[in-house]
């Protein structure tokens, strides 16, 4: 078994900090690591926060907190943003609020740093997932930036996706293009003493009734985390959507499509990691690149066969 396997199941914080760079770096022992540690799963409630950026995600996700350590849960926050209040690039008055969280022994907060890869940022993101959970904390918590690819990668691995929404951002349209909607369990509109919430709550309304969810309808919940209201409702509506999951054959079915899902990505990236090593190692092929009317898709098709015939031999 892996040291800091070992040292996860014995809710050594260090350990875990450290488990979580090496996903983050893409380690070679990365793979192995993560497989003894998933024979520790405790079955957290994976909750994702996601929404445009000045949605008031932030916020929002500190009042939470503060609610579920009043009852006693311990949580793991994976910010997903650079300009998080997590990673201290925000303005000093949200990190002056996460101030009380940053020293409470039963949070763990760790920012997520966009590198330029997105994809490698979601594969990032979901293995700290596993990891947290693998520690033992009851809720893992996942705040992310905006509402793109990386955001619907991410969220495919939450069992409860709610989408923060502000009245007259402008927002629901990006958000439809985007997909976001499909995916969310709930809807939360933040900042609700603003105008126009009633607006956006028959949009809301109006887009269910095209959607036409079977089973689970999505909520809406109205909360203005600066004046902490709306929580109490926000965290019943979400204990509602885990009892549904755990409680109906669609639950069953949500994490059979996750595990597939999960299963063709890490083949589709260790594949990849492959082949890209076997191009960048051969000279000939690199050659191939100095000229600029190289026939693209011929060098893939080519190159790929010729991989696959190695990779067959290599493992047969």
């Amino acid at each position: 078994m892996h040291p800091l396997a070992e040292r996860i199941q014995q809710q050594d914080m260090r350990a875990l900090a450290r488990a979580i760079t090496l996903v983050e770096n893409d380690a070679p022992e990365k793979l192995d690591m993560l497989s003894d540690i998933f024979s520790f799963k405790k079955n957290a409630h994976y909750i994702g926060i996601t929404g445009s950026p000045g949605a008031g995600k932030s916020s929002l996700v500190n009042r939470l907190l503060s609610h579920l350590r009043a009852q006693d849960l311990t949580v793991a926050v994976i910010a997903v943003d650079p300009t998080s209040p997590f990673s201290g690039g925000a303005l000093l008055g949200d990190r002056v609020r996460m101030n009380q969280h940053f020293t409470d022994p039963g949070i763990f907060i760790r920012s997520m740093a966009t590198r330029g890869s997105l994809g490698g940022l979601a594969r990032a993101t979901k293995d700290t997932i596993r990891v947290c959970d693998a520690y033992g904390f009851d809720v893992i918590l996942v705040e992310t930036v905006g509402v793109g690819q990386s955001e619907l990668d991410i969220m495919k691995v939450a069992d409860t996706t709610g989408l923060v929404l502000t009245p007259n951002s402008g927002d629901v349209l990006q958000i439809f293009k985007a997909g976001i909607m499909e995916i969310a369990d709930l809807f939360i509109i933040n900042k609700a003493d603003l105008p126009g919430v009633q607006r956006l709550k028959t949009t809301l309304e109006e887009y269910m009734m095209i959607a036409n969810p079977k089973g689970w309808v999505p909520p809406i919940v109205q909360t203005i985390s600066t004046r902490n209201e709306g929580i109490d409702q926000l965290w019943q509506e979400i204990s509602r959507h885990h009892d549904y999951l755990y409680e109906t054959a669609k639950g069953e079915e949500q994490r059979q499509h996750q595990l597939k899902l999960e299963v063709y990505d890490l083949i589709r990236e260790e594949i990849w990691r492959d082949v890209e090593q076997t191009i960048e190692n051969d000279h000939q092929k690199q050659q191939a690149f100095q000229d600029a009317d190289s026939d693209p898709y011929q060098l893939a098709k080519e190159w790929f066969q010729e991989w696959k015939v190695k990779g067959g031999n290599s493992h047969g």
